[in-house]
């Protein structure tokens, strides 16, 4: 009998440790949200995600020990825009991208956003390049997952082109998300300076205004972060690293 329950006792304890084992080995997720879309308006020429915007965040993450899943919204293989691996562009951060198998295979191979739910993730970040101005600033898989995080207390985060993705986001009273909220994002001055002004779907800046946003910006290529409670918005590529150690702060 004492042998019976001292067998039951060890099961117990190993099961527990087991459990304990497993808890502890369950990383911490972060859900990418990068575009799909390529096309630069009309002009002939290939858009999508700015890689630094990507690279940065992506390996600041992993290097803490969070996982990152990406999402599109037609899975697969996220565009790079190709004007971001111009030489006079690149960083520690893309030139270990480009250097990383499993990084690139991540990138092509992202899941479909209908495929995640916030429920899994701590945080969503979205990386910018002007790709997002056409596909998620009217993406309805999107804008869901964006209010289910909000609604659900999570964080959000978005830099340079993607708040984009936040334009038609409303929040439960039916007004736009970001009415009445800090935020900031790529700067018509700086949409000049890349020649796209004539180009892009509507100006971020702009749009951030009508849709009741206090917008406010740093010095053009500037690191420039906002943050309003669950709220990060970064200007430009500079500003993809503070984004990102803002939003660890708000998950550890």
């Amino acid at each position: 009998m004492k042998n019976s329950i001292k067998s039951v006792f060890i099961a117990l304890f190993a099961i527990s440790s087991l459990a304990v084992t497993a808890q502890e080995n369950k990383k911490t997720k972060v859900l990418f949200v990068l575009t799909s879309h390529n096309k630069l308006g009309d002009t002939g020429e290939l858009t999508g995600s700015w890689i630094e915007e990507f690279a940065t965040p992506y390996f600041y993450f992993l290097d803490k020990g969070i996982e990152v899943v990406i999402a599109t919204p037609n899975g697969g293989q996220a565009p790079i825009d190709p004007k971001s691996n111009d030489p006079s562009f690149q960083t520690p951060a893309t030139k270990r991208f480009y250097a990383d198998k499993n990084a690139q295979n991540a990138l092509a191979s992202t899941v479909k956003i209908t495929s995640v739910k916030q429920k899994d993730f701590k945080a969503v970040f979205y990386p910018g390049g002007h790709g997002p101005m056409w596909d998620l600033a009217t993406d309805k898989n999107s804008i869901q997952l964006i209010q289910d995080f909000y609604n659900n207390s999570k964080p959000i985060a978005f830099v340079c082109h993607a708040p984009a993705a936040l334009v038609n986001v409303k929040d439960k009273s039916g007004k736009y998300l970001i009415a009445g909220k800090k935020v900031t994002g790529f700067t018509n001055t700086e949409e000049a300076a890349v020649g796209l002004t004539k180009v892009v779907p509507f100006l971020l800046e702009d749009k951030l205004k009508e849709r009741g946003g206090k917008y406010s910006q740093g010095s053009d290529w500037g690191s420039y972060v906002v943050e309003d409670g669950l709220l990060l918005t970064g200007q430009n590529p500079q500003s993809s690293e503070e984004v990102a150690t803002k939003l660890l702060s708000k998950i550890k």
